[in-house]
Formats: C-alpha cells, sequence, structure tokens
C-alpha cells in the first residue's frame, strides 16, 4: 500500500537501485570487460531515467520558455540529467560512475528505510542497521562525490588529448561544473574547491617549494578562481 500511494517515489527507488546494480557490475566486471562497458551505459540511462522523473516531481508543469529553463538548471537532478547525457555515449570512465554510484545509494537507502518503516519499526534490523552506517557516513560520501566531480574536469581535457573524448565534452562538463558549484540544495562541490585551494596554498608557500612550481600553481589558482562562478 505504501508504495502503491507514493508510485512516482517507487519508481525513482527502484530505477536508483537498478543504477546501483549496473554501476556495480561496471566497476566490477564479473561478468567480464565487454559486458561492463554496457552496464556502464545502462547505469547513465538509469541515472538519467531517475533525474528526469525527481526534475518532474520538483517542476510538474513543464513549459517551453526561458524562466522555466533557468528555474530547471538550479535543480540538482537537471544537472545530473545533464552528467548523465554527458558521459553515457563517451568511452568508460571509472571515475565518472561513482558519482552515480554513490548518489543512487544515498538516496536509495533512505527510501528503503521509509519502505522498512511502513511494513513495521522492527523489520529486518540487520538491513536497518547497514542504512544506519551508511547515513552515519553521508557527509564524507557526498565530500567524495564533490571530489570526483572537480577532478573529472581535467580528466575529460586528457581524454581529449589522447583520442578518447569528443571536442565538446569538456566544454559542455564546464557547464556541468558550474552547475554543481552554484547549487542551492548541495554545496560539497564549492567547498571541496576552497579546501583543495587552501592546501594546495599552504603546501606551495612553504621554503622547500621551487619558486616555478610556485607561480605555476597561483597562475593556476587565479586562472580558476575567474572562471568559478557568482554565488549568489
Amino acid at each position: 500500500q505504501f508504495l502503491m500511494a507514493n508510485k512516482l517515489d517507487t519508481a525513482m527507488w527502484i530505477s536508483r537501485l537498478f543504477t546501483v546494480y549496473c554501476s556495480a557490475l561496471f566497476v566490477l566486471p564479473l561478468l567480464g570487460l565487454h559486458e561492463a562497458a554496457s552496464f556502464y551505459q545502462r547505469a547513465l540511462l538509469a541515472n538519467a531515467l531517475t533525474s528526469a522523473l525527481r526534475l518532474h516531481q520538483r517542476l510538474p508543469h513543464f513549459q517551453l520558455s526561458r524562466a522555466f529553463l533557468a528555474q530547471a538548471l538550479l535543480e540538482d537532478s537537471c544537472h545530473y540529467l545533464l552528467y548523465s547525457l554527458i558521459f553515457v555515449n563517451s568511452y568508460p570512465v571509472t571515475m565518472s560512475i561513482f558519482p552515480v554510484l554513490l548518489f543512487s545509494l544515498l538516496h536509495a537507502a533512505t527510501y528503503t528505510k521509509k519502505v522498512l518503516d511502513a511494513r513495521s519499526s522492527n523489520s529486518l534490523p540487520f538491513l536497518r542497521n547497514l542504512l544506519d552506517k551508511l547515513n552515519a557516513n553521508q557527509q564524507n560520501i557526498l565530500k567524495f562525490i564533490a571530489c570526483n566531480e572537480i577532478f573529472l574536469m581535467p580528466a575529460t581535457v586528457f581524454m581529449l588529448f589522447s583520442g578518447q573524448g569528443s571536442l565538446l565534452q569538456p566544454f559542455i562538463y564546464y557547464r556541468f561544473l558550474t552547475l554543481r558549484y552554484s547549487s542551492r540544495r548541495n554545496p560539497y562541490c564549492r567547498t571541496l574547491f576552497t579546501e583543495l585551494r587552501i592546501v594546495v596554498e599552504h603546501l606551495i608557500m612553504k621554503p622547500s617549494c621551487p619558486v616555478f612550481v610556485r607561480r605555476l600553481c597561483l597562475s593556476s589558482i587565479s586562472f580558476i578562481s575567474r572562471l568559478a562562478p557568482t554565488v549568489a
């Protein structure tokens, strides 16, 4: 009854579980490397479906207008719909599957707990314990996802020069990264950029750091700071 009363949430729960399943079989290619590539695409397509359903839930009344598009781009679900479309037809990159896998795992775990509560307050204690441990590490998981989002930017550039990526991919991914940086619901990308900058500045200001390395890092920090969008 609980599942039937929340059909859209249930559909997203199933698609997230399928995303976790496909992502796991890509990261751990138990069925062979050839099959792993197909699971990579399935995971991203399932994530795209989940993101589209979530976006529909957040913005149910679609309008073909600039205002609606601007509003949609503020939603995290729209960001990851774009993310799935960027990588679904590209060369499989293990780094790109971790945000999809971990976000799906976190959201699926939250809804699984609701399903268990609807069934019985004491049902499946072992599973509840696993879900509680996952929830306790949520902040660390979100930071790891943000780290993946950031380091995928140079990875897309490397893929371009190695012949495994398209010319447009780094530019589209840069747009995705600016959306994540400006996210209202998830500040972890912004936080990680700040923390990385503090760590790098601390290291290069040590006397043992060569001058040319310090200048290169400072120039890089200045360049990346200019590219960062203004956050309200």
